[in-house]
């Protein structure tokens, strides 16, 4: 039977049925008219349901434990537990986040609406805080969960910082973990120098009461020292064009490495250890959000413009008195504040560092987030950054077999999304968290 024709929105010819095309429809409906904040309190049910019920549902279906990670890391281990790990996602997850989001909808817009009138601060406050009780409540299952969320937001930073340089400058930098590294030895020294009893630096030199309060400008001691490291770069750098920045960049990755490794009085290639216990959550969410903010301002203001600019044509943005040597020194160094940055929470989540983690792998693991999520997007960041650490996490079980899929992955984002999932989209919050529909509508 010959199916009817259609046309898509472009006029060109399409082969659907109707009733296809009905419940395309149905599920565009369904996930548009639920403001954000109704998908949040879906969330926070459904990690509130897993707090409580979790072992007893894990239990029921054969499950050896709670799964750590949505139920991958049995699966892989354990083929025959597959059907019970996907009962268990959608008892647990999939349910209460669309009962709670469907349901609740009319109220869910009703309350949006009112929380749209209060001042945006308080308004993007009251989400954070709730973004930050699921994934407080998510990861407290076990502590694997918690290092997960503080790598991957970690990893948040660093795309974003990367993304200002490589998207947004139209650049190709290759230097971020060389700056990581530098503010991670910097801040890693500052707080085990003022706040540690170490073998290398001796007792404390300030009470233990005042680290985590002075932890901030440690890490702002690492972002700045990492931007001193970027004028390295960009002073040579800058006075030419093309794939100069490229070699440089990964010339100043080695340099830095090397020298690490020589320098016997911060462990050399032995590492150095003993940070404290600074980063937890609530820290490292602070920071990432603070990252977003203030990458999103950047990257928005008559600067990132301009960067913008020098990106298309460099020539042409001279030619409309845009100082494009200034403008580039001026992201490099920004980008390079927040990779420090990301550098010191790294070290301060593992309590570890060597030289042998800031090298090429982690280039291309930076490298591969921003690309996979979208150049010239602070979505594209996030989303490339998120899903590439919880798939690299979730595909730990296959081992090898790890670093054949993710690379085919990249391998097809790049022939069939050239410039990444969500490339080139600005980044609106107070439009993710407006009604979706007017309350007096909702039936």
């Amino acid at each position: 039977m010959i199916k009817p024709l259609y046309r898509n929105k472009n006029g060109k010819r399409d082969m659907r049925t109707p009733d296809g095309k009905k419940m395309k429809e149905k599920i565009r409906l369904l996930l548009s008219h639920v403001p954000l904040i109704g998908w949040l309190s879906g969330c926070m049910l459904a990690v509130i349901v897993e707090q409580i019920l979790g072992s007893m549902i894990a239990s029921l279906l054969g499950l050896p434990k709670i799964p750590a990670l949505f139920g991958f890391d049995i699966m892989f281990k354990e083929p025959f537990l597959i059907p019970s790990a996907l009962i268990y996602n959608l008892i647990v997850y999939l349910l209460p986040v669309v009962m709670a989001a469907r349901m609740g909808k009319a109220r869910l817009n009703s309350l949006a609406e009112k929380l749209h009138t209060l001042p945006n601060w308080m308004n993007a406050l009251i989400h954070l805080l709730l973004i930050y009780g699921i994934l407080h409540v998510w990861s407290d299952i076990s502590e694997y969960r918690v290092l997960t969320m503080k790598l991957m937001m970690i990893a948040i930073i660093l795309t974003l910082s990367l993304n200002v340089i490589n998207g947004y400058m139209g650049e190709f930098s290759c230097s971020h973990p060389g700056f990581m590294a530098i503010g991670a030895y910097v801040s890693s020294v500052l707080t085990i120098m003022m706040f540690a009893d170490n073998k290398l630096f001796g007792p404390a030199l300030l009470p233990l009461f005042l680290g985590p309060y002075l932890f901030p400008l440690a890490l702002i001691a690492g972002g700045a020292a990492a931007s001193i490291g970027a004028l390295i770069i960009a002073i040579p750098s800058f006075r030419t064009r093309g794939d100069y920045l490229a070699i440089i960049s990964l010339a100043f990755l080695f340099i830095v490495k090397s020298v690490i490794e020589n320098l016997e009085i911060i462990g050399g290639p032995r590492g150095l250890g003993g940070q404290p216990g600074y980063a937890g959550l609530p820290v490292v969410f602070a920071w990432t959000i603070a990252c977003i903010w203030m990458v999103n301002n950047f990257v928005t203001s008559t600067k990132g413009k301009a960067m913008n600019a020098i990106r298309d044509d460099e020539l042409a943005a001279e030619a409309m008195t845009v100082n494009t040597r200034e403008t580039k020194m001026t992201g490099f160094l920004f980008s390079a504040f927040w990779a420090g940055v990301a550098g010191g929470l790294f070290a301060h989540v593992l309590r570890y560092i060597n030289p042998g983690t800031f090298g090429i792998q982690n280039l291309a693991e930076v490298l591969a987030m921003v690309y996979f999520g979208g150049l010239n997007s602070v979505y594209g960041s996030i989303v490339g950054a998120v899903s590439l650490s919880l798939l690299g996490e979730l595909l730990r079980p296959l081992e090898l077999f790890k670093w054949i899929i993710i690379p085919l992955l990249l391998i097809l984002v790049m022939i069939y999304r050239p410039t990444g999932l969500i490339a080139f989209r600005e980044f609106d919050f107070q439009k993710m968290i407006q009604p979706r529909e007017k309350p007096e509508k909702e039936g």
